[in-house]
């Protein structure tokens, strides 16, 4: 009898191992900004290979679409889950903009985590410090750096304007031929409205550095009013890649483009290779997008291993990268070993890393920002 009671707790015993040794099924649920590109960068190649990892776990990608538009969506929901009470909030991990990390960190929507973060120490750009003049530091972990340019068929241009100046003059001469998407649906258009201003402005360091003054606007209305006249030479596309599109098609022949979304559609077939790319003096905006993690989240842990799997060196170099075409958010040194020549020299073919330096502006802080978007709106749309 002994002997048999023995058995069962024997067996008892390895069950409940057993048990404690099964991880609990999770679904790790992300919210991304950003084009389809973004989407299918996650849904496609980061979700089955962390899967792999962690076979518990199931990833659940939605996209919010591009632009500020959807980094506000993001909050917008984030928002909701705080105001719901709830201890644990539905969404795990959000990829954003400048603009939507600022907006989580003043409602208190995203938590402070790269303490935890071992890849935090391969960042060498300040984005992941501040971001549009605010201190972001400890909220954020860059996914990767972003530029935009001006994309031309040279089979139309010969001669690509090289600066804001010369492409006023270039429009004039031909009209319609140059198109971009104003301030809707993407923010390459975004970013080609902020250097024009930059261009124009009498102190483009405070723009994008500060300090905050309305005495620093005072030259905007003329600003914009040129800008106003520049559009009736353009055509104004559906987005970032409606300008892509357009291009490719020949309906335009220059446009600003996301260089990754450009070399991405020449990988895949979609674009015209001849197209080529040129960053115009005295210079264009890029930007960061952020892995943040929501205040409560259900899974926070899990959202620090994606996170931490996507900024590993190896991972980025193959997908960051190599596949998708964006310039890295870790140390260069650490994906070069990861990388083959080729793959620099195409990422680096029309805009080399010293135009990156000396054109590649920042983003304007927030305040200013704001402001030249309500402009936009005011002075060039109506």
């Amino acid at each position: 009898m002994r002997r048999l009671c023995g058995v069962v707790l024997l067996i008892v015993a390895v069950v409940l191992l057993a048990q404690a040794n099964i991880p609990i099924k999770v679904t790790l649920t992300m919210m991304v900004a950003g084009d389809q590109n973004m989407v299918d960068f996650f849904q496609y190649e980061i979700a089955p290979e962390f899967e792999k990892l962690y076979p518990n776990v199931k990833v659940k990608v939605v996209g919010t679409g591009p632009g500020d538009a959807g980094s506000q969506q993001i909050i917008q929901q984030l928002q909701l889950e705080k105001d719901s009470g709830k201890d644990k909030w539905a969404i795990d991990l959000v990829v954003i903009h400048e603009a939507g990390t600022i907006w989580g960190i003043e409602r208190g929507l995203i938590r402070q985590y790269t303490d935890f973060l071992t890849t935090r120490r391969l960042v060498t750009m300040k984005t992941a410090e501040v971001a549009l003049g605010v201190n972001v530091n400890g909220y954020v972990m860059p996914m990767f750096h972003s530029q935009t340019a001006i994309a031309y068929n040279p089979r139309f241009v010969k001669d690509p304007p090289k600066s804001y100046a010369e492409l006023v003059e270039w429009v004039k001469k031909n009209p319609k031929r140059f198109g971009y998407n104003g301030i809707k649906g993407g923010m390459s258009g975004v970013s080609f409205v902020f250097g024009w201003v930059y261009w124009k402005s009498k102190n483009p360091d405070v723009l994008m550095n500060g300090p905050f003054d309305e005495k620093y606007m005072e030259d905007w209305p003329q600003i914009y009013a040129e800008l106003k006249e520049f559009n009736k030479y353009v055509t104004l596309t559906a987005g970032n890649a409606g300008t892509l599109d357009a291009l490719n098609r020949g309906e335009i022949w220059m446009g600003p483009v996301w260089v990754d979304m450009f070399y991405t559609w020449i990988r895949e077939g979609r674009m015209d290779p001849n197209i080529r790319l040129i960053l115009p003096e005295p210079g264009m905006p890029g930007q960061p997008m952020y892995f943040a993690i929501p205040t409560k989240a259900a899974n926070a842990d899990y959202a620090l291993k994606l996170i931490e799997f996507v900024t590993s060196p190896a991972v980025h170099a193959k997908y960051i990268v190599d596949k998708f075409n964006w310039y890295p958010a870790i140390g260069v040194e650490y994906v070069t070993p990861h990388l083959g020549k080729e793959v620099f020299e195409r990422l680096y073919r029309d805009i080399k890393e010293a135009d990156l330096l000396k054109f590649g502006k920042r983003m304007p802080i927030a305040d200013y920002r704001t402001r030249m978007l309500e402009a936009y709106e005011r002075w060039v749309e109506k």
